[in-house]
């Protein structure tokens, strides 16, 4: 226990290298924070705007939306500012809200997709009753369940790590994730934070077993159906929620399962992207690609604000 130090600011290496490369990374990670803003913002301004859309799938869109952007905020916009003034340092307090609040959008994220694939189930498989079990009540309920889930993982995880000694202020890595914040606590004094892995672990899986449960019942349903055009109506609200859970959780599960490795070629860092940064930049694209609401929406909003510049522009008259 001679080599615990007291520890003020972190070292986050994670992409660091010479100046060129740092500047490339600020780009790379601007150009992407940017297309996770205009996205999201855009799903919430649609939903918000649209009448026809206050319905619970949407809410429940717009609470994702939001999580994404808290997830990407709280990490992205550091990292770039680290990179352009050629710094690596965060402090003890940045770091522990930092990985706080990022825990509490991502997990948070996680059981509202867990909510998502239940009013998917409700609407395919009990269609007459979905007004009378998806009542506006229970949508909030439902989606302040998942945020205060999250906000219990987020607060057991944060406690947990930063009561443990270090013996080292540098992590590999762009942001302070916990992986790599454990590679540098002392050896023996990591395993409480080993308990609270694994029942955050048994959790994720109940929900990832009640998405897959939930879909099992979803396609037995719509396979019964007589029409086909019923079945790719069915099959399509279905997809982009399929596709936003294997994203997050398919990456996710690599990244914290998989042992943290000392390549050189910042393999970690790139896992790291892929589950913090990718699937909040892709959510909106794939919600909105076939999604005919959106699209009625959004050429809806365009045409408005159209028609309102063309109202500013008087007639020329010859």
């Amino acid at each position: 226990m001679s080599n615990v130090t007291a520890i003020e600011k972190f070292l986050l290496l994670g992409f660091s290298g010479g100046r060129k490369l740092q500047v490339l990374h600020s780009v790379i990670f601007l150009a992407m924070y940017l297309i996770v803003l205009i996205g999201n913002l855009l799903i919430i301004t649609l939903v918000a705007v649209n009448s026809h859309l206050h319905t619970p799938m949407y809410f429940f869109l717009v609470n994702l939306s939001i999580l994404d952007l808290g997830s990407t905020s709280v990490i992205i916009p550091k990292s770039m500012a680290n990179s352009l003034m050629n710094t690596t340092w965060i402090s003890y307090s940045e770091c522990v809200t930092q990985m706080f609040f990022f825990l509490l959008f991502l997990s948070s994220d996680f059981y509202l997709l867990t909510v998502m694939a239940y009013d998917r189930y409700v609407a395919i498989c009990h269609p007459l009753h979905y007004a009378s079990m998806m009542k506006w009540s229970s949508c909030l309920q439902m989606a302040a369940g998942a945020w205060m889930g999250g906000f219990l993982n987020a607060a057991l995880h944060t406690s947990t790590v930063f009561s443990l000694p270090f013996c080292s202020n540098i992590i590999h890595q762009f942001f302070c994730e916990i992986p790599h914040i454990l590679k540098i606590t002392c050896s023996s004094s990591y395993l409480n934070e080993v308990w609270a892995l694994l029942f955050s672990t048994i959790f994720s899986l109940f929900c990832f077993v009640f998405i897959v449960m939930s879909y099992a019942q979803i396609i037995t349903t719509v396979l019964r159906m007589p029409s086909m055009a019923n079945r790719w109506k069915a099959f399509t609200t279905c997809i982009p929620h399929i596709t936003v859970v294997s994203i997050l959780f398919g990456t996710g599960m690599f990244t914290y399962f998989v042992p943290t490795s000392n390549s050189p070629y910042n393999l970690d860092e790139v896992l790291a992207v892929l589950y913090t940064v990718v699937p909040p930049m892709l959510n909106p694209i794939i919600y909105s690609m076939r999604n005919k609401d959106i699209k009625a929406a959004l050429w809806k909003l365009l045409g408005f604000t159209l028609g309102k510049k063309n109202e500013e522009i008087p007639p020329i008259h010859l």
